[in-house]
């Protein structure tokens, strides 16, 4: 199976349809009532939906999914019968599979219904309508030409007495995205200098995101919170409690974190912890869905 652990919990949605193609009579049959085998419209659905819970079980490298709601839709027409479903989770992975899974599995109770009284029936398309949630959604535009700027803090790094890692992966996941890094600074676990470094950064470059790492814990040399909190003009909680509350997930010292997140004119900040560990979970958290806000601060419909 594919590890899926990294990623954070979104609204999924998948629909699907099948097609039964039958004789007129048989469809004069389910509307009468007069089906050998009782009422295979309810049958089926339950069926559909049995198969979308049971999923996991059928398809090996399907992951267990917690299901929100499925439902079933079975539409009689002159010569066929036409299937529609729809899945919800709040999880990980998308739900398409289990959508196909309850459409095949509702027309196929319907032909085994069925089949006593028609011979020339016939399973048509089994196709996934529609699939939402998680990054495929997301459309993000002219990544290329933001302005992005990484600081790393750490004493023993601006030093060259440790290699950093942590900036490092933070430049490789945003190239990931087509983003290219304007600059890129090691800095000493400095109140007063990285202070300065911001308000360059936001108010002579411009630039459009600045993400730094390290100095964020308890130590008496962490005073990255600090120096952010000073030159904000607006901050953005709902990033800050993401960012612990997702590695509270993974690890419990995550609560002892302090990154903050928030904006200095139309620069965009957010301190990241300096373990690569943690620092790979934040960027799981953040990106692609951060690049939105930039959007918004263009006065861009959301």
């Amino acid at each position: 199976m594919r590890d899926v652990s990294s990623k954070p919990n979104t609204l999924r949605t998948a629909k699907a349809s099948a097609i039964l193609r039958c004789s007129p009579n048989t469809i004069e049959a389910i509307k009468s009532g007069s089906v050998p085998k009782a009422d295979p419209l309810v049958v089926a659905r339950v069926a559909g939906i049995q198969s979308a819970k049971n999923t996991s079980l059928l398809i090996p490298y399907c992951h267990q999914v917690p299901l929100d709601f499925v439902g079933v839709e079975i539409e009689l027409k002159e010569n066929s019968i036409r299937v529609q479903t729809e899945v919800k989770a709040v999880w990980k992975t998308g739900v398409e599979m289990e959508a196909l899974a309850a459409a095949s599995a509702t027309v196929l109770t319907l032909y085994d219904m069925l089949k006593i009284i028609d011979e020339t029936m016939e399973i048509g398309s089994v196709k996934l309508l529609e699939k939402k949630g998680g990054k495929s959604d997301f459309k993000a535009r002219d990544l290329q030409l933001l302005r992005v700027a990484v600081l790393v803090l750490s004493d023993k790094a601006s030093r060259g007495e440790r290699e950093d890692l942590s900036g490092k992966a933070i430049k490789q996941r945003l190239e990931s995205f087509g983003v290219s890094l304007l600059e890129f600074k090691i800095l000493p676990d400095e109140q007063t200098q990285l202070r300065g470094e911001l308000l360059r950064l936001c108010d002579e470059v411009n630039i459009d995101l600045v993400i730094t790492t390290g100095g964020t814990g308890l130590s008496p040399r962490d005073v990255t919170p600090e120096a952010t909190d000073a030159i904000l003009d607006r901050t953005l909680p709902g990033v800050s409690e993401r960012l612990r509350s997702y590695g509270q997930e993974r690890n419990r010292f995550a609560m002892l974190s302090r990154e903050i997140a928030g904006v200095r004119g139309r620069t965009i900040i957010v301190n990241l912890p300096g373990s690569l560990n943690a620092v790979n979970e934040s960027m799981d958290v953040l990106f692609p869905w951060l690049f939105h806000s930039f959007n918004m601060m263009r006065g861009e419909e959301h």
